[in-house]
Formats: structure tokens, sequence, C-alpha cells
């Protein structure tokens, strides 16, 4: 089985000054190893906004994992459970040149080259046949050529993963009671959630939640059509303490009412306070958000609404030394600013003409004027967020260029449990600027006044859709 992960990556370990682990953003996506590795890649690009892992010395990974289930020619029944994929073999049964060949081919239908060196389908191809050349006696052996083939691209963030670090990232729990969950169509083409990816002996598994249920309610609210980010966000709170949900067991089965008590779970990452502005009439409410985790759209709606009921016309929002996060968060709370129709950010992997156009699909919450504070620490979602406002005329930027790290990553799981990490594409602005290794540049150093802020906004231009 491959497990898909598709991420976000932030600044390498030692890059800034705070000494932060390398984040990434993705969600995990098992496949059959049989299929096409295109069609996985096809499928990834257009969900790879959907959760966030924090890669570093020790994982915390968001992921979203799921098993494919394949559905035999439908029968005259009324309800069928689906059947689970089962590979064909066991990981000590799998040899290590294999373990070597499916990685060479991960890397071989999917690799984006985005540094100096170029890569080639044919030069490539001569690496897998100098591989095959010799048996590879051990595993260890096997690995340590893995290795050597991802650095031989020259690309910091394509890397193997063993055993024991792929298994950190895939006990990531984000909900705050142990599962994972996962969007599927139903057949009327409408979400529904299902649980694909559980901690056993964690809070919901205690509870009698089990992999494959399917997620009705939270809290009493229906939870038909929401994202799974959303319905993870929704699970979350205090440790201790209790949520309610309803869940489906299976395809058939019956429907459940269960109490589960959470588990740790995200701090807050919005710091907000009213402030008298220096540079023109009326109060300014500043928010800092210094990481994009589950909490940080819920908790900056109810800081920017605070601030608007204590009088607030302004907006200044920091994310200054914001490495990122989850990469969806930030997508959600640039629509909270965007009016419907307006680009967030789009995505390109190999394919350049198969380009991703990510947009906000209702009003905006919240329309008041915004300042957004930028330093060399900004990167990743907070990018997405400082380019989304600032090309589609909603916010000016104050401070120093962005760092600059605006790529796209998959994680595989590999036969042997092991994993590789591979560079798979890109986001551009809204203005089609590549953020990757550029970063985006202020239009202030400095706070000016408000009517020379005014004045700068506008006279922006909204980008042309597409």
């Amino acid at each position: 089985m491959i497990k898909v992960l598709v991420c976000y990556p932030m600044p390498p370990p030692g890059t800034v000054s705070h000494g932060r682990p390398l984040t990434v953003s993705c969600s995990f996506d098992n496949r059959n190893r049989k299929l096409d590795y295109h069609s996985i890649f096809r499928t990834m690009t257009t969900s790879l906004l959907s959760l966030a892992v924090s890669l570093g010395v020790s994982c915390t990974c968001v992921s979203d994992a799921f098993s494919l289930q394949l559905i035999k020619p439908q029968e005259e029944v009324i309800c069928r459970e689906d059947e689970n994929f089962v590979d064909d073999k066991l990981p000590e049964e799998v040899t290590n040149e294999e373990i070597v060949e499916e990685a060479w081919q991960l890397v071989n239908d999917s690799y984006l080259a985005t540094g100096r060196r170029t890569w080639s389908a044919d030069t490539w191809l001569k690496k897998k046949g100098d591989i095959s050349a010799s048996s590879i006696q051990t595993r260890s052996r096997a690995h340590d050529i893995i290795r050597r083939m991802l650095a031989s691209l020259g690309d910091p963030y394509t890397r193997f993963l063993t055993p024991a670090e792929f298994s950190k990232m895939a006990r990531y729990d984000m909900t705050g009671i142990g599962i994972n969950l996962r969007e599927f169509p139903d057949d009327n083409g409408d979400i529904k959630l299902k649980v694909l990816g559980l901690i056993l002996d964690g809070p919901a598994h205690s509870a009698g939640v089990r992999q494959g249920d399917e997620l009705l309610s939270i809290n009493g609210i229906d939870v038909k059509g929401k994202s799974s980010f959303e319905a993870s966000s929704m699970l979350q709170g205090p440790s201790e303490t209790f949520v309610n949900i309803v869940v489906k067991h299976g395809k058939c089965g019956p429907v459940e009412s269960m109490k589960v008590q959470r588990q740790s779970v995200a701090k807050t990452p919005v710091f907000y306070q009213l402030r008298q502005a220096n540079y023109g009439s009326g109060s300014v409410g500043y928010v800092r958000l210094k990481e994009f985790n589950a909490l940080a759209r819920k908790d900056l709606v109810i800081a920017m609404r605070k601030l608007q009921d204590m009088g607030a016309s302004v907006f200044i929002l920091d994310l200054r030394d914001n490495l990122g996060g989850l990469v969806q968060a930030g997508i959600e709370i640039a629509k909270l600013f965007l009016n419907k129709g307006d680009t967030v950010t789009y995505t390109v992997g190999r394919d350049a003409n198969a380009v991703n156009n990510v947009i906000a699909e209702t009003s905006p919450s919240f329309s008041a004027p915004i300042i957004v504070l930028v330093n060399k620490n900004t990167a990743s979602a907070s990018e997405i967020v400082a380019s989304a406002l600032h090309d589609n005329c909603r916010a000016i930027l104050v401070g120093e260029r962005t760092y600059g790290k605006g790529l796209i990553q998959s994680v595989f799981e590999l036969h042997d449990g092991s994993g590789v990490v591979i560079t798979v594409g890109k986001y551009v602005t809204p203005n089609h600027m590549d953020i990757n290794g550029n970063g985006i540049e202020p239009d202030f150093q400095n706070i000016p006044a408000m009517d020379e802020a005014s004045r700068y906004i506008s006279k922006c231009h909204k980008p042309q859709q597409g």
C-alpha cells in the first residue's frame, strides 16, 4: 500500500534565527501501488490543500490517512460493504532491489526540479541502470542507495525517511480524539467524511469508533458538506473535555452516538489587542498570528469580531516570524478577506500547463482595510496569505522581503515501511509570481499614514483570473 503525503515545506532547520523545525503541510493518500503514478499525482495535486505537518528532529505531522477502497461490480443488494485492497506482499517479502526501484519510480513519475540543477528522464534512467548493475545484500544498504540517489537531485527537501520517521508522521492526530478524516463524495456528489486513520487505544477508538466509520455530526451539527479540515477544527477543544459525535459504522452498519474525551490539543496561535492609531483617527485592531494550526482560522475570526465590536476600523495582521504550518488554514484565512471568485493561490506541478486555481467561494467576512506585517522569517502559508491579500488589493505589506518558500512535497510510504519525500510542485501568487527562492517584496518598510495607504491600495490593479 502506498501512502501519499502532500507537503508544503518551510525553511530547513538552521536557516532561521529561532531554530524552529522544518514545517510542511500535508495530506496522506493511501493508494493501490498498482495504480498509475500519474493518476496519483493528479489526485494529489487537487487535494494538496488538505492538512499540514511539522517535520523536524521530532515530527509533528498532520495527516489525513486513508485506504483506497475497491468496490466490486454492483449486485442486486440494498447495501454492500466496501472491500479494502489487500497488498500482495508483506514488508519482509519485498526484496531490497524492489524497494530501491520503488523509490526510483516515484521520483521518475512525480519529481519537479525547482533548483539550479536540471532533471531529465534520460539521466534518471541511466541512474537506474547503474543501481541495477549489482545485487543489494541488506535492507540498510538499500536505504543508503536511496539516500544517495535522492541526494543526487540536489534538492534539500527530497529525501529518505526511515520506517521510524515515517511512523511518527502517520501517528499524528489533529482532531484531539485520535482520528483522521477523509472527504468522499456520496452518490449525489455531496461530501461525506470517513474515519480512515485511527489511533489504537486513542479516545475515539476506546469510545467505539472504527476504521471506515462515517462521521455524521459533531455536537449536534451535521458535518455533511464540510471539509475534513473544518470537521477536525470542530472536534478540537481543551484537553479532558468531551465532544459528542454520531457515526455510522461501515457502509451498512448502525448509527451510534458517543461521547469522546479529548486529549491534548493545539494552543491558540492568535494574540490581539485594540490600539490607538498614531497615524490617523480611530482605533486599530492588532492581531498577531504565530502559526497556522487547526485553531488559527476560528480564533482569528473571534479576535477580529471582538476588535470590531470594540471600535476597530483598521486591522494590522502581524505575520512576522510566522513560518507557516497548515497551508489549508492559511488558505481559509485568506478567503475571509477576499471577494467571491478571487484567486488565493495557484499550484503548479511537473506539467506546467496543469495549473490549479484556488479561489474564494463566498463573500468576504471582513472588509476593513488591512496592513500585513512581514519579515525575512515570514514563510510558506504566511506568504500565501500575504500575497493573496496584497495581489487582490485588500492589503498593503509592510516590513522586509519574505523568506521565499513555496514548494509542494509528497511523502510516499515504501513497502518496507520507510518513505521518500519528493518535491512535486510549487505554489504561485495571484499575480503569477513564483514565491520559491524569491519571497515577496513589501510595499513599505514602515507603517505609512492611513491616507497614504489608502491611496496606494486605490492604485492597485487586481490580477486577471486564470
